[in-house]
């Protein structure tokens, strides 16, 4: 029978558990609790969900990892983030000493890509880029596949490869001492220019010189940097390919077998046609802005003390890229200013291919711009010339015999001298007693 309304509730029963009352008043803290764990582990989830209309949830922070400040934005981040180089053979086959060199520009610029094209794989590059699927330039592709002199083919790729992507390009030789950051200055904007050059040459008082002339003013062509499709580097292409068939015609042979000197190579593909580009590139950007201005040339250069936007080109020191020469008041590569080190010549290409020579006086280079060694080989050279033909004769068979190298004597001489009689003169004492009694 059902208890009356009103009446005692009979005693729980063994299949009935009552909580203790403690734990009871503590339940909602202990669910409060539950609740705020799985609020924070699942915390993604939380901000993945949709917001209602009108409502705005807030941005999430950024992970905070290692890599995080590879992200953060750094002076040049708007020119493309790719180190260029190219040489013979494929970056896992380099030698010690070109690992070392390249290493120097990976571990400066962690941030950025790097890319070697080999002779084995630069006509791919060229016929990617230039070819039906790229920009169409047939005679471009021609051209570069026809072409068998190394240095010509080294200087029109790294012009290809700055039009096609753009970047960073430096020669094989040349070793990084700063990172990419350092090459943009800050008190220029970078949107103002497209193209990073360095002084090389600076020796405008030679400008008239026969021999030194076309070299004594020009920038610095082993690193470049540059946004992709800038007009000087289409220019310097489409020109190379007009100067170089010129010479073939000139020389009557097919372009493959074109042979040139080496001021040629400077002045046909090298630091004075790429100078010669810039310049040209430089006035016809001026040009276009308001207020006309007067010609762009060398003299806006000499003895350049800080960095320069001109014509949307930026000119860097000479210290820049260019330290340590010996002349142009390069100064050291110690310096704040200087950015890489250029080791010269890995290829060794300036052996093959012959420079003036005198046959007296050898090659005017050797006095590296001095200004007083460069006097006395103008003046002996002119001296050299009223000369009679005897007397020339004689002038070059003297040198012949400084450069001559002392050859050690043959087994058969060193035999005879050895058993020949030694007669001591009084009149005569050996050489470290002569110097001595001198």
């Amino acid at each position: 029978m059902p208890p009356k309304f009103g009446a005692t509730a009979s005693a729980p029963t063994s299949n009935n558990v009552a909580l203790p009352k403690k734990v009871i008043k503590c339940l909602p803290i202990y669910i409060c609790c539950i609740l705020v764990f799985l609020v924070i582990v699942n915390f993604d989830v939380v901000l993945s969900i949709p917001a209602k209309s009108g409502t705005q949830l807030s941005p999430r922070p950024p992970p905070s990892s290692p890599d995080q400040t590879l992200t953060k934005k750094q002076p040049g981040d708007t020119f493309p983030q790719k180190i260029w180089q190219t040489w013979k053979i494929d970056p896992l086959l380099f030698g010690i000493t070109e690992t070392a060199r390249a290493m120097t520009w990976i571990s400066q610029n962690p941030q950025m890509r790097y890319e070697v094209i080999t002779d084995y794989n630069d006509m791919t590059y060229v016929e990617q880029h230039f070819g039906p699927a790229g920009l169409n330039r047939p005679d471009i592709v021609d051209f570069y596949r026809s072409v068998k002199l190394r240095i010509i083919k080294a200087d029109l790729l790294r012009y290809i490869i700055l039009y096609a992507e753009g970047g960073l390009y430096t020669d094989i030789d040349v070793e990084a001492i700063k990172p990419f950051h350092r090459f943009i200055p800050e008190r220029h904007r970078e949107e103002d220019y497209d193209l990073i050059v360095g002084v090389e040459v600076d020796m405008p008082e030679y400008r008239n010189h026969r021999i030194l002339g076309p070299k004594s003013q020009s920038f610095c062509q082993w690193t470049i940097v540059s946004r992709p499709r800038h007009p000087v580097m289409m220019r310097l292409i489409e020109r190379i390919m007009k100067w170089f068939k010129s010479v073939a015609q000139k020389q009557r042979v097919p372009i493959g077998d074109v042979e040139l000197d080496f001021d040629q190579v400077i002045t046909g593909t090298g630091p004075s046609a790429f100078t010669a580009a810039v310049i040209e590139e430089m006035n016809i950007a001026a040009a276009g802005t308001k207020g006309g201005h007067d010609k762009i040339t060398w003299d806006e250069f000499h003895n350049l003390d800080e960095s320069k936007v001109v014509g949307r080109v930026m000119v860097l020191t000479v210290e820049a890229f260019c330290a340590g020469q010996g002349h142009s008041d390069s100064g050291n590569h110690g310096s704040r200013g200087a950015l890489v080190k250029h080791h010269y010549h890995a290829s060794n290409w300036p052996s093959k291919h012959r420079r003036y020579t005198h046959p007296a006086y050898g090659q005017i280079e050797e006095c590296n711009w001095n200004a007083e060694c460069v006097e006395q080989w103008d003046k002996d050279v002119a001296a050299f010339e009223k000369l009679s033909e005897d007397a020339k004769k004689d002038i070059i068979v003297e040198r012949l015999k400084k450069l001559q190298p002392q050859q050690p004597p043959t087994a058969q001489q060193q035999q005879q001298q050895d058993s020949s009689p030694q007669i001591p003169s009084e009149n005569v004492l050996p050489p470290s007693q002569m110097e001595l009694e001198s």
